[in-house]
């Protein structure tokens, strides 16, 4: 079992930006990468971010040059930096940890990107 317990969002300006963290608890050291997904209304939720326990990260190709996802270990949050933000950004954020056969998922963050 894994908790994810998620924390920032909220409402911002296009341009401006906004960081999501992501702490994790249970058992961690199951873990091969966290990442954050997000779903707009009356869409499928797709991935933002991913980073692996080595280090390797992915990007949408939507949020390159834009977000950046960070961890200093295996028991640190996980952080989404968002720059530059678009209202096409505008969704709900959820962290995600993936156990190779099991997912985990918090309880998602709304974030809102006026123009």
């Amino acid at each position: 079992q894994v908790q994810l317990v998620e924390s920032g969002g909220g409402l911002v300006q296009a341009g401006g930006s906004l960081r999501l963290s992501c702490a994790a608890s249970g058992n961690i050291f199951s873990i091969r990468a966290m990442g954050w997904y997000r779903q707009a209304p009356g869409k499928q939720r797709e991935l933002v971010a991913r980073i692996f326990n080595d280090g390797r990260t992915t990007y949408a190709d939507s949020v390159k040059g834009r977000f950046t996802i960070s961890r200093d270990n295996i028991k640190s949050p996980v952080v989404l930096q968002m720059n530059s933000l678009q209202p096409e950004d505008t969704a709900v954020y959820y962290c995600n940890a993936d156990l190779w056969t099991k997912d985990y998922w918090g309880q998602g963050t709304q974030v809102t990107v006026s123009s």
